[in-house]
């Protein structure tokens, strides 16, 4: 089973380092009302404004964050800590939450750049270091402000979005989930949760009709992704086995099966690196619930799946600025 030893989470941390404070090339969403709105990504966003685009560089700084925990002696462990030091400041939140406050901003980054941050604020308060409690408290002004678009956007969200991109809303409840119970906020858990039930509860013999041509995310995987973190080990064996009932025969074949990545400096195109990356965290998080439930058959299957994934789409996290952005990010997940 591939593993994130000290050479790959380096060559991770240099690549996040390489661009988590590069400005440009620089995708805004960003919605002008007026000549006075219009400013460079620096200026509009003081501590995201690199990696190509805001919810990059998001999670960008989550696995800069995410490494630093980790048990490795890393070359970049100096670099990572600095950067964290200047980008976590009181007065930079404060700059990103003025940006919220702009008119018109109440969809931005919906679902997915919201989630992303919530993820960064999850991981900054299991830091029991002294910079890492700094961290900590400056951010959560901001996870804050997301955790309230959360409250106020999911009870008038009567659909669920199955999309392989960034409107998918498995993934944003997932991510949400893990900020919800690591914050100890209760009242977001319960709301994600019931979301949850509503939205996927009842989905039954998943045909996954994918990839799509610029999929980064699994619609299926990501679906069941969710329901394993939402559902007790028992439910949730139930409703897989119903959602997926042939996944240890391997069936539908799509999903063991990795994306072919024709053009990596397709910036679409090269979201399939990165669908491949993220079922290989799918199928690992399936077998680790199939472990505990004993199913040696699924358990097999599953990591089987995740290794042929990841080795597809491992060796080219690097190289090309389209990949390079964020595929980083979405390796770390399948590896820790």
């Amino acid at each position: 089973m591939t593993t994130l030893d000290t050479a790959l989470a380096s060559k991770l941390a240099a690549a996040a380092l390489g661009h988590v404070a590069r400005e440009y090339p620089n995708v805004l969403v960003h919605s002008l009302r007026g000549p006075a709105d219009m400013g460079t990504p620096r200026e509009l966003h003081p501590i995201f404004y690199g990696s190509y685009d805001w919810h990059s560089c998001v999670h960008g700084h989550w696995l800069l964050a995410r490494l630093l925990r980790q048990d490795l002696d890393l070359p970049e462990t100096g670099a990572i800590r600095a950067h964290l030091d200047q980008a976590f400041t009181a007065a930079k939140v404060a700059g990103e939450l003025a940006y919220l406050r702009r008119p018109g901003t109440g969809g931005f980054e919906r679902p997915y750049g919201w989630a992303w941050l919530l993820m960064l604020a999850a991981e900054l308060r299991r830091h029991d270091t002294e910079e890492g409690r700094r961290w900590d408290a400056a951010l959560r002004p901001l996870a804050e402000a997301f955790a309230d678009r959360f409250r106020a956007f999911l009870p008038k969200a009567d659909y669920p979005v199955r999309a392989g991109v960034h409107s998918n809303t498995a993934f944003a409840l997932a991510l949400t989930l893990d900020y919800a119970r690591t914050a100890g906020d209760a009242d977001l858990a319960a709301l994600v949760e019931t979301k949850a039930r509503d939205w996927y509860g009842d989905d039954t013999a998943c045909q996954a009709w994918e990839p799509s041509g610029d999929d980064f995310l699994s619609p299926a995987l990501m679906e069941a992704e969710l329901m394993r973190r939402v559902l007790p080990g028992s439910e949730f064996r139930r409703w897989f086995s119903a959602f997926l009932p042939a996944a240890s025969a391997g069936l539908p074949a799509t999903l063991f099966r990795p994306a072919r990545v024709s053009d990596r400096g397709d910036g679409k195109i090269a979201h399939l690196d990165g669908l491949n990356l993220s079922r290989a965290w799918c199928w690992r998080g399936i077998a680790a619930a199939a472990g505990e439930a004993g199913d040696r058959t699924l358990v097999a299957t599953a990591l089987a799946a995740a290794d042929t994934h990841l080795a597809a789409s491992l060796p080219h996290l690097t190289g090309d600025y389209m990949g390079e952005h964020w595929l980083a990010s979405f390796a770390l997940l399948a590896l820790i």
